[in-house]
């Protein structure tokens, strides 16, 4: 895969993402327009995020059956179709449904990930994927700053409408850059999302990879989506844009995720994790005083959702490296399982943000965090010292021991092959001197 295609790949893993992050920042904005409170208005981004797990969990495992190119031409088209009723909706039941379908038809980065994994050797995948998800994260920042800013200036229908004509521009683009695939599956639609489930119960590294990302996206998304909240209430008493300009700096995000994923490649996605869990943990204690208000405020919110930000997304490399290297051949059914109980955890983690944040303020969502991401760290730490302490399994013993005798073997057969071969040689040299 050359470069040019990568970029492209990155830039579609972007926009698709973007549909689902910028309602974020445009809440209390449909909150005015609509006049209805803030909470409800919340329900779009829930809608959007639980409409993008069901499009994992009933699309992505297409992406095995289908070729590549009409396939996400199609979801970006629909995806298209979905803003542009979003940002004509009257009311805001309209709206949330327009905002699920939205969230259903955009997952063209979970089809391009698996695309992208095929199509590049395994030492190279852990960067690849860094990459894509370095496009995943300008996507999510650049939405945020984008449905703010303009929301501000225009209304909360202009980001839904913008985005509507962005993104059918890049089915066209798509269409006639990117290469031909053949699938790797013949299996009918039924059979492919039953092989989602059935991985999830014979792939224990999968469900390990699972917990960790949903866990960790649950926080991540009752953070984001709670600050929303935080900005625009009396501790602060600002608007939309604020959010955006908040969310653009976490750009550093980009720069980590290619160095996490080269990490992966060289020492495993392990360690990564572990780091990332720590991350986790250290930016729920980090955004504490961010209900203070003032600069203090503002500054733990700036550095807290920042280590948030590079340990999630840092993280989904390591999870994402991990998973796609199980089963070759059914990498986009691997990918729907995982990614769908990610969208779980970011679906259930915005519901609860916004519950807790109702009865235990901002720092009730600070400890939801720290909560979420120290479950997924002891069962890490457990994981590790599992394998630490647990002796090798006797299966384990025997193939070595097989292993050891067979190479004894070939050593002795070869051994009257190579005296017969220096026997030869020491014959010849003695003809050549006399």
């Amino acid at each position: 895969m050359n470069r040019r295609t990568l970029l492209i790949l990155a830039v579609t893993c972007g926009v698709a993402v973007g549909n689902i992050y910028f309602p974020q920042a445009v809440g209390p904005l449909i909150a005015a327009g609509l006049d209805t409170s803030p909470s409800s208005a919340a329900l779009v981004v829930t809608a959007t995020q639980i409409g993008y797990t069901a499009g994992v969990f009933l699309l992505v495992p297409l992406g095995d059956r289908l070729p590549h190119r009409p396939f996400l031409v199609t979801l970006l088209a629909l995806t298209g179709v979905g803003l542009l009723v979003a940002g004509c909706a009257p009311a805001l039941p309209p709206l949330v449904a327009a905002g699920a379908f939205v969230g259903v038809m955009s997952v063209a980065a979970q089809i391009v990930a698996p695309l992208a994994a095929g199509l590049v050797a395994p030492e190279r995948r852990g960067a690849v994927m860094g990459t894509l998800l370095s496009g995943s994260i300008g996507g999510m920042l650049l939405a945020r700053t984008f449905g703010g800013s303009l929301g501000e200036w225009l209304g909360w229908r202009a980001p839904y409408l913008v985005a509507a004509v962005l993104v059918l521009l890049l089915a066209v683009v798509l269409f006639r850059a990117l290469p031909v695939t053949t699938p790797s599956s013949r299996e009918p639609y039924p059979a492919l999302l039953a092989a989602s489930v059935r991985l999830l119960r014979t792939e224990p590294e999968l469900r390990r990879s699972c917990l960790y990302q949903a866990t960790v996206f649950a926080g991540f998304s009752a953070v984001w989506t709670c600050v929303a909240l935080l900005l625009s209430g009396p501790a602060y008493g600002l608007g939309a844009q604020a959010v955006g300009s908040l969310a653009l700096i976490g750009a550093a995000t980009m720069l980590c995720t290619p160095l996490a994923g080269r990490l992966v490649d060289r020492r495993g996605p392990d360690p990564v994790n572990l780091v990332c869990l720590l991350g986790v943990v250290l930016s729920a204690a980090l955004l504490v005083p961010g209900d203070l208000g003032g600069t203090r405020g503002l500054a733990a919110l700036v550095v807290g959702t920042l280590l948030l930000d590079v340990a999630m997304q840092s993280g989904m490399v390591a999870n994402q490296a991990r998973v796609l290297a199980l089963r070759p051949d059914a990498r986009s059914r691997l990918n729907t399982a995982y990614m769908t109980c990610s969208y779980l955890g970011g679906s259930a983690g915005s519901w609860l943000g916004v519950w807790v944040y109702g009865r235990a303020g901002w720092r009730g969502v600070c400890a939801l965090v720290a909560l979420l991401a120290g479950l997924a760290l002891v069962r890490h730490l457990l994981t590790q010292y599992g394998r630490r302490a647990l002796p090798r399994k006797p299966a384990q013993a025997q193939a070595e021991a097989q292993a050891e005798a067979q190479a004894e073997a070939q050593a002795e057969a070869a051994a009257p092959v190579q005296d017969l071969c220096s026997r030869a040689s020491s014959s010849r040299a003695g003809s050549s001197t006399r």
